[in-house]
């Protein structure tokens, strides 16, 4: 079947309506079109469609999709928050078919076997969850073979490009600071170390989003008939008949104009039904916020918003957002012109020559290393006793589990504006398990109305997040202080240290060599790093936990089956569901919620 900007008006009901065709929308749609030729699915997404353009399909071009007005994503701009010395951080997401996967960074990393377990659902435990990590993925790695899929729509390989110096540079300073290689970090039990990084590219250099690698190859192949795609299009309600979800009502190109006349609003709201069911699959902030517009959260937040028809009471929409806390620290490098992005994001390699020649550099996204890291206890001891106890508690004995997230970046991660034109290295560097939650609600009825987002990053009231991330700036600077491509840090991108501190940036000609020593940092010296963690600190693109699966009593809005509390022929199947947070970029879990979801629909519709 054609994808449409405008659909049909001969479509007027269907058996399942999926709102949002995101990570988890794209895999749900087509599992279900696969299940059963003869039922209809139509899943309306917001953005536009993504079929073969340049700058989704080719990784390098990644870093476009987070510029200033991108198209193809949605800046979630929060509240002041007064613990950010009141910044309004922005959020990005993606809006294209797609969603996340067509935008995001690329990374394989998948959760921990304790992230799973950790959720206490049934059906939901890492041996529950395997065989959808397995069924997503065509794996072109190394590793436990019976931890990896060798059949799925998504390959997983190196890409096309490789900077072996850095990785291997990389990887020997890691040693010296006490961390060694691991052949496989997304197994999901191997911990506390480095790897060389897998991809969301395939062998021959495609990004390997869901919309190009499940939906768009049965939309062109004759054999879905019933497969329906609206693009461009926004739902703006859930429809009930008492607590019975029966259908949708949305609009066509909500970005054309916020504020459109009667008219043009009457033209272009439109409703469907759904005699089976209908999907919440819009994200973490679009699921929570579309369900408020229909009359389920919280009744004291609907009222405030002008929602008069409470269908359903349920105080844990938009509650528990969960992200990882995210720094980008930069550096001068000796890497060869071909070894970084620097080219490129400077303008000095020509994207329509590269495109041309099919260069090899087009598959590849900088990012050579990842890295699973836990502290020493001498490490932990340093920080502090909140810390301590928070790591004795949660940590200590579960040696699954780390406490930072690292990847080595072969370029300057944003625009090189006033930067001399040379090559650098950065690591990104993000705390998981959050101990700090935010929200985010509705504040009218309209798509229009402005969403009450809150981030609440660093929080918490013991002051934990905050350490780790005081913790991972110090790590991964001795990292990088030991490779032999080493040329002094970018002063803007790190804490403003004073000239006499030990800590102070500097510039130098030759690697500092043997003799490296750690940086001894004053206690002067933390309280800059904590304010300009502050003053800095950034969202992973890492957002869940806002439509949680839990019990109703313990503010869940979901249960195993990812049915709506209180409602019936409703689920929600996105990343809003996981209840706690997980150890990985979060693309791969999603998909895995996709994948799941859809088992679970397949199964209750009998069409298995």
């Amino acid at each position: 079947m054609p994808l449409y900007t405008k659909l049909p008006t001969t479509i007027d009901e269907v058996d399942i309506i999926i709102a949002g065709g995101g990570t988890a929308g794209c895999i749900v749609a087509s599992r279900l079109s696969d299940a059963d030729p003869s039922l209809s699915v139509l899943l309306i997404e917001r953005g536009s469609n993504n079929y073969e353009l340049p700058n989704i399909t080719k990784p390098a071009f990644m870093f476009t999709h987070v510029i200033p007005g991108s198209k193809t994503t949605t800046f979630h701009k929060g509240s002041k928050e007064e613990q950010l010395t009141d910044r309004e951080v922005i959020v990005p997401s993606g809006k294209i078919l797609g969603g996340g996967s067509s935008v995001n960074f690329l990374m394989y990393t998948r959760a921990q076997r304790s992230d799973f377990d950790s959720w206490q659902t049934p059906g939901w435990s890492a041996d529950d969850m395997l065989p959808y990590l397995k069924k997503l993925e065509t794996y072109h790695g190394s590793g436990p073979k019976d931890r990896h899929g060798y059949e799925g729509p998504v390959h997983v390989s190196g890409g096309t490009y490789r900077v072996p110096r850095s990785e291997d540079d990389f990887i020997a300073a890691a040693k010296g600071v006490g961390w060694t290689e691991l052949e496989d970090a997304q197994d999901l039990d191997s911990n506390n170390g480095v790897q060389r990084a897998m991809r969301y590219i395939s062998p021959d250099g495609q990004r390997q989003d869901v919309a190009h690698t499940y939906l768009h190859p049965r939309l062109r192949d004759g054999k879905h008939p019933n497969l329906h795609v609206v693009v461009e299009s926004q739902v703006v309600r859930i429809l009930f008949e008492k607590q019975k979800a029966t259908g949708v009502e949305y609009v066509s190109d909500p970005d054309a104009d916020l504020q459109p006349s009667p008219t043009q609003v009457q033209d272009s709201v439109r409703r469907i039904r759904a005699r089976k069911l209908v999907i919440a699959s819009c994200g973490t902030f679009g699921t929570p916020t579309l369900l408020e517009r229909s009359g389920i959260g919280n009744r004291e937040i609907l009222n405030r918003a002008g929602v008069s028809d409470v269908v359903a009471h349920i105080p844990g929409v938009g509650e528990a957002y969960n992200d990882h806390h995210l720094m980008v620290y930069s550096y001068r490098s000796s890497l060869a012109p071909e070894e970084t992005m620097d080219a490129l994001a400077g303008g000095r390699l020509d994207p329509g020559e590269l495109m041309k020649n099919n260069d090899k550099i087009l598959g590849w996204n900088a990012m050579d290393i990842t890295c699973k890291l836990r502290p020493s206890e001498a490490d932990v001891a340093s920080l502090g006793p909140n810390f301590q106890e928070a790591w004795d508690r949660d940590f200590k004995t579960n040696t699954n589990k780390p406490l930072v997230l690292m990847s080595l970046i072969n370029t300057f991660p944003s625009l090189p504006i006033g930067l001399p034109v040379g090559q650098y290295l950065a690591v990104s560097a993000f705390s998981i398990y959050p101990y700090s939650r935010g929200r985010l609600h509705i504040t009218g009825t309209a798509l229009s109305d402005p969403i009450n987002f809150v981030t609440g990053f660093f929080s918490d009231p013991q002051g934990i997040d905050i350490k780790k991330c005081v913790w991972a700036y110090k790590k991964q600077r001795e990292i990088v202080r030991r490779m032999e491509n080493y040329r002094g840090e970018v002063p803007a991108t790190h804490p403003p240290f004073p000239a006499e501190s030990k800590a102070a940036c500097i510039e130098i000609g030759e690697p500092i060599g043997p003799t490296v020593v750690d940086i001894e940092y004053t206690p002067e010296d933390d309280m800059i790093i904590e304010h300009w963690l502050r003053e800095n600190v950034a969202t992973a693109w890492h957002s869940l936990g806002t439509c949680k699966m839990a019990p109703l009593d313990k503010m869940g809005v979901v249960d195993a089956n990812l049915n709506v509390h209180g409602v019936k022929n409703l689920k929600v199947i996105d990343l809003s569901i996981p209840p706690l947070d997980v150890a990985a970029n979060t693309n791969n879990t999603a998909m895995a919620i996709g994948e799941k979801g859809a088992d679970i629909c397949i199964d209750e519709l009998a069409l298995a």
